[in-house]
């Protein structure tokens, strides 16, 4: 595990807020309170939305969402100059993660093709939950290095696909995802013993946390054009919506930035409810 910072000391002093874990969405339809890692929004038996959440401790939520301007260091698949953004703050030891990266193979599937939506991927391991994420974050970053961005994809795609999750992926098995992306493992293995992207990786987290994050997956949808009204208020009874069927104090599920920019989606969403999120910003 990381050294504590001075981040996390000022978290280590909060609770953790209990989540609801639905396990409708997966495991036959019971629904049952838990502290339980992992974030996700799915339905229960109705088809309504519900919040699982893997949480750090709550941090300050700047209003306006403020995330690193996205530049050409970057993870993106997509189009560059896509209507939305989606980047994506992500653990790898995070099971919801797992689910949320499939969820976003298949927006990007679904509206990457048109050049609408892209997606950045950014790392926010949580060293109170998951050891090995960080090291996995920066065995990612020397995919990157060595392979380039379409390497970083297969790398990661790779990654999520076989995990276990809960820092339950042997160590050894990181060199043997780069050789199976086809990458060079002599340079790969150099890049990885170097620590040379252990900086980086604590720069993801930290504006992750800065961004509004308490747990992960958590991704802020970066438009180009401000949202309309419509969208706004369609949003906004989303969240209204879910926010019925969490416990008091719960944060809000979806965010909009102050200047209409941007909108927090705090939590691993369901394809459908992703998908509607999306079209809305688009009509």
């Amino acid at each position: 595990m990381e050294p504590e910072t001075s981040s996390a000391k000022r978290q280590s002093t909060i609770t953790v807020p209990i989540a609801i874990i639905v396990a409708g969405a997966l495991i036959g339809g019971a629904i049952f309170l838990s502290r339980t890692p992992g974030t996700a929004i799915v339905k229960n038996e109705q088809g309504e939305p519900q919040v699982l959440s893997d949480s750090a401790p709550k941090v300050a939520e700047p209003s306006a969402l403020a995330i690193r301007p996205i530049d050409g260091n970057d993870h993106i698949r997509g189009n560059p100059d896509a209507q939305i953004i989606v980047v994506e703050y992500s653990d790898t030891e995070c099971p919801f993660c797992r689910i949320f990266h499939e969820t976003m193979r298949s927006v990007i599937d679904t509206y990457g093709k048109s050049g609408k939506v892209a997606w950045i991927y950014r790392h926010l391991p949580i060293p109170q939950l998951h050891s090995k994420a960080a090291k996995e974050a920066e065995a990612l970053e020397c995919a990157a290095e060595v392979g380039g961005n379409l390497k970083f994809w297969e790398y990661a795609d790779r990654l999520f696909s076989i995990t276990p999750s809960n820092d339950r992926l042997d160590p050894a098995e990181l060199p043997r995802i780069a050789d199976f992306v086809g990458l060079n493992g002599a340079l790969w293995q150099t890049c990885y013993q170097s620590v040379k992207y252990a900086t980086r990786v604590e720069q993801d987290r930290k504006n992750g946390e800065e961004a509004g994050s308490n747990g992960t997956p958590y991704s802020v949808l970066v438009l180009k054009n401000k949202i309309s009204e419509s969208a706004t208020q369609k949003i906004l009874t989303m969240n209204a919506d879910m926010l019925k069927r969490l416990p008091p104090g719960s944060d809000d599920p979806l965010k909009i930035s102050t200047d209409g920019m941007r909108v927090s989606v705090g939590g691993a969403f369901p394809l459908p409810t992703l998908k509607e999120i999306i079209d809305n910003i688009l009509k």
